[in-house]
C-alpha cells in the first residue's frame, strides 16, 4: 500500500444526506375527549434519538503519535522503460523540456556509468513508546534504503528498521527522540462487531486523514498467517501501517490490507491485531528477528461430513494431511488421518488456529497435541522447533494397475493389496489401492492409483478386509474414507444414494 511517485490518484466523493425522523409511539387524546379519558390515557412514549459519536477529542489525543513515513530507495537507471515515463510525467505535470540525460549536445553517452534516480513510497505508522519506538507494516520499509518519519508537528526523523516480519506485516522502527507523543495499546481480544473505530494515516499522501466507521468482524481469516479485524473504515494507498482506534485512544491493530477489484478501497479493510503486533515488537527488540514454533505438518478443514462419519459430531479441529519426514509431529507419533483437537490444552475450531498456537510457543519448548484417531484421543508429547522455510513431506508417485477383471463393491470400488516393498517404498504401515473407481467413488472425486488407508475409523490393512467392511456398511449412511493421492492425505466423504 506505499504509493510511488507520479502515481498518486486523487479522489472526491460526494455524499448526499437525509435526515432520519422519530415519531411517538402513541398519539395524545383529542382535545375534544372528556377529562377522565384524556387522564386516563398512557403517557407518550417516545423512541430514543441516537446520535453518532464525536470522534475531535479522540483525534485530538492520538492524532499526535501518528506519523508520516517515507521512503527512499536508490534504483540504477535504465534505458527507456520507467525512466522515460517519468521523464514524460515531468514534462506534463511540471512544463518546459527536460534536459536530455547524457553526453554535450544532449547526446546520451551509453559508455557513462548508470545514473540512480531516488524513488519514494509513503506510508504511515504510529509512536509506542516515548523514547521513539514506531510501529508499521513491514511492506511499507520494505527494500528501503532510508525511512524518514514525520509527525504532525513537521518534526522530522531518520529511523532505524530494527525489524520486519513478512509473515504478520509488522515492522518494528526507531528514532532518536525522547518524550515523543504515543499511544496506548488496547487488547485485540476484547473487540467487538459493532464498535466504532476511526483510522488515522496518509492516504495519498494526504496526511493526518482521519477516518471511521465499526468493526464489521473479529479473526477474519483471509489466507494469511493471522486472522485479521475486519471494518469499514476508509483505508487507502498510504494508509498502511497506520492504527485502528478504538473509542477509548488505544490501539488495536495496524491497518495492513482492504479486499477490493479495482485497487481502490470498496468498504471492507483489514487490520493486525495488536496482540500479535506487540508480540513481534517485542521479540525483535530482544533478538533483532521473530521466530516461530512449527510441528512438521500439512493440514486442512475438517469439514461436517468427515466430523460425522469419524464420530466428532461436529466439524472441528485440523485434519492432518501430509506429515514431515523425521519433523516433529512424525517424531511424537502423529499419522495423517489424525484430527488434532487440541494444542497444548487450547481447543482447535478451525484449521488456521493451529500454526497460529503452534507458531506463537516458545521454540525448544514441549508441547501436547491431542489428535482424534480411529475413534478416540491421544495426547502425543511433541518437541517445539523453529519455523523455517515450509518443507513438503516427500512421497513418491504411488504405481497405477490396470482394472482387474472383477466387479467393483458397493462404493463402486476395486482395490488391490500392496506388497511389503511397496509399503516401504510408500512409507505406509497399511493400506490399499484403487485399481478402478465408477459408480459413487468416482463421483466423489477418487481415481485409480490413489491409496486408501482407512474406513471410517477403521485401519484399511488388505483387500479383502475393505470389501468386507464396505459390505457390512449401511448404504443409506456416508462413509469417510481416508484416501493417500501422490504426497496429499485427506478424508473424501461417499454420500449415500439419494
Amino acid at each position: 500500500m506505499t504509493s510511488k511517485t507520479g502515481n498518486a490518484i486523487l479522489s472526491a466523493l460526494m455524499f448526499a444526506g437525509a435526515s432520519l425522523m422519530f415519531t411517538p409511539a402513541a398519539c395524545a387524546a383529542p382535545a375534544a375527549a372528556a377529562p377522565a379519558a384524556a387522564a386516563a390515557a398512557a403517557p407518550v412514549v417516545t423512541a430514543p434519538v441516537m446520535g453518532l459519536p464525536d470522534f475531535a477529542d479522540l483525534v485530538d489525543k492520538a492524532g499526535p503519535a501518528v506519523v508520516n513515513i517515507r521512503t527512499t530507495e536508490r534504483v540504477k537507471l535504465g534505458q527507456g522503460g520507467a525512466d522515460e515515463e517519468m521523464q514524460e510525467f515531468l514534462r506534463r505535470f511540471f512544463g518546459g523540456q527536460m534536459p536530455p540525460r547524457g553526453g554535450r549536445g544532449g547526446r546520451a553517452t551509453p559508455q557513462q556509468p548508470q545514473e540512480e534516480r531516488v524513488q519514494r513510497g509513503v506510508g504511515s505508522g504510529f509512536i509506542i513508546s516515548d523514547d521513539g519506538y514506531v510501529m508499521t507494516n513491514a511492506h511499507v520499509v520494505e527494500g528501503a534504503d532510508e525511512v524518514t518519519v514525520t509527525l504532525t508537528d513537521r518534526r522530522e526523523f531518520k529511523a532505524k528498521v530494527l525489524g520486519a516480519d513478512t509473515r504478520s506485516d509488522v515492522a518494528l522502527l526507531k528514532v532518536e527522540a525522547r518524550n515523543l507523543p504515543s499511544l496506548r495499546i488496547g487488547d485485540s481480544n476484547k473487540i467487538r462487531v459493532g464498535e466504532w473505530v476511526i483510522a488515522i494515516g496518509s492516504p495519498f499522501n494526504l496526511e493526518n486523514t482521519v477516518t471511521a466507521g465499526i468493526i464489521s468482524a473479529k479473526a477474519r481469516d483471509t489466507g494469511e498467517y493471522l486472522p485479521l479485524i475486519q471494518s469499514d473504515v476508509a483505508v487507502n494507498p498510504g494508509n498502511s501501517g497506520g492504527p485502528l482506534i478504538n473509542m477509548r485512544g488505544e490501539v488495536i491493530g495496524i491497518n495492513s490490507q482492504i479486499a477490493t477489484l479495482s485497487g481502490a478501497y470498496n468498504g471492507i479493510s483489514f487490520a493486525v491485531p495488536i496482540d500479535e503486533v506487540m508480540r513481534v515488537a517485542d521479540q525483535i527488540k530482544k533478538t533483532g528477528k521473530v521466530t516461530r514454533g512449527r510441528l512438521g505438518v500439512q493440514i486442512s478443514e475438517v469439514t461436517r461430513d468427515v466430523a460425522e462419519s469419524l464420530g466428532l459430531g461436529r466439524a472441528r479441529g485440523a485434519e492432518v494431511a501430509m506429515v514431515e519426514p523425521g519433523g516433529p509431529a512424525e517424531k511424537a507419533g502423529v499419522k495423517v488421518g489424525d484430527i488434532i483437537l487440541k494444542f497444548n490444552g487450547k481447543d482447535i475450531e478451525k484449521s488456521s488456529d493451529l500454526p497460529r498456537q503452534v507458531g506463537g510457543t516458545a521454540v525448544g519448548s514441549r508441547a501436547t497435541v491431542s489428535v482424534w484417531r480411529r475413534g478416540q484421543q491421544l495426547d502425543l508429547p511433541v518437541n517445539i522447533v523453529e519455523l523455517q522455510d515450509e518443507q513438503a513431506a516427500g512421497a513418491k508417485p504411488q504405481p497405477k494397475k490396470k482394472a482387474p477383471e472383477q466387479n467393483t463393491n458397493a462404493l463402486g470400488l476395486q482395490v488391490s493389496d500392496l506388497t511389503a516393498a511397496e509399503k516401504r517404498e510408500l512409507k505406509i504401515e497399511s493400506g490399499v489401492q484403487v485399481d478402478f473407481a465408477d459408480g459413487r467413488a468416482a463421483g466423489a472425486g477418487i481415481q485409480a492409483g490413489d491409496l486408501i488407508l482407512q474406513i471410517d475409523n477403521t485401519e484399511v490393512n488388505s483387500a479383502a478386509q475393505f470389501n468386507g467392511l464396505v459390505a457390512k456398511r449401511d448404504p443409506k449412511k456416508p462413509v469417510a474414507l481416508l484416501v493417500r493421492r501422490e504426497n496429499v492425505t485427506r478424508y473424501v466423504v461417499i454420500k449415500p444414494r439419494q
